[in-house]
């Protein structure tokens, strides 16, 4: 059995930096993620992905921040778990816990902090026609390796952060990439907006709102996109990949059976020390609840 002060459970970027905090405090941590490699969302789902809101980086690519976030955390020394899923927590005389795997590995802990952001996640998918049937053909939900696009014409389709932000990026890469929104506005951030937009009128890529991607086509493999206007009119649109970024639904798996207090598949906490209301449990991260 492993022994440890905090067991964290997720190895996301929230996870990491916890570390360096206990570290501080002379407490030892170790960390559980169902990912068989550290850095959550961020190496899992868009590792070359520039981001733009961490502080002191104007931009920095995702993976290179997870690097940088174990650099920090090599001096405290924790332990990993990769590739398994915590599956219960026992309270033991001494008001100790127990975490085991779905691969059985235990480790006692004083304190168990989830730091398991979305939890397990899957990407949203919409009801397109012959979008399953082009999944590994044309049709992708994530970016992890921007090279598998470069002069290729791709759609994409959303009007968060993450479309965006990949249209902006693979402006640069893609031979040409139209980005199709239902709404004439966008969810994401005013400065991302802004982008896309002066991308548009510059001509560095195509901006088609008020529109649904309504159906997909091709032999073996994707060769067309159908979206349909708000004035019901059809456009077909070439392409070699189409990317719908309609973000992610969480999966909490068994720790939603922890009787932990819920608001949908969010934690409950109190924000003063972040704990939930089973004793010795906190939750820190995208998986809490937040005032307002």
């Amino acid at each position: 059995m492993i022994t440890t002060d905090i067991c964290i459970v997720g190895a996301g970027p929230v996870g990491l930096f916890a570390v360096f905090e206990a570290g501080l405090l002379k407490m030892r941590c170790h960390l559980i993620d169902v990912l068989p490699q550290v850095g959550g969302q961020l190496s899992e789902i868009y590792p070359h992905k520039p981001i733009y809101d961490i502080p002191g980086y104007p931009e920095i690519n995702a993976q290179d921040l997870v690097t940088k976030l174990m650099e920090q955390i090599k001096p405290f020394h924790p332990g990993f778990t990769l590739g398994e899923r915590v599956e219960t927590v026992d309270r033991q005389d001494d008001d100790s816990l127990i975490v085991k795997t779905n691969s059985h590995t235990a480790i006692s802990c004083r304190v168990l902090v989830i730091a398991g952001g979305l939890g397990c996640f899957e990407p949203r998918k919409p009801d397109i026609d012959r979008l399953i049937e082009f999944e590994g053909k044309g049709v992708a939900y994530m970016v992890k390796d921007p090279e598998k696009f470069r002069n290729r014409q791709i759609v994409l389709a959303g009007g968060g952060d993450s479309a965006l932000d990949w249209a902006i990026f693979l402006a640069g890469i893609a031979a040409r990439v139209t980005l199709v929104h239902r709404g004439s506005t966008f969810r994401g951030t005013p400065d991302s907006a802004e982008k896309v937009f002066t991308l548009a009128k510059a001509g560095n890529i195509d901006l088609i709102l008020q529109s649904n991607v309504t159906g997909l086509d091709g032999d073996e493999y994707l060769q067309t996109v159908s979206v349909l206007g708000h004035d019901h009119a059809l456009t077909i649109l070439a392409a070699d990949h189409f990317i719908p970024l309609f973000g992610l639904s969480p999966k909490l798996g068994p720790i939603a059976e922890w009787g932990l207090n819920m608001d949908k598949s969010a934690i409950e906490v109190q924000t003063a020390d972040f704990s939930t209301n089973v004793a010795r449990i906190y939750a820190i991260g995208d998986i809490n609840t937040y005032p307002g």
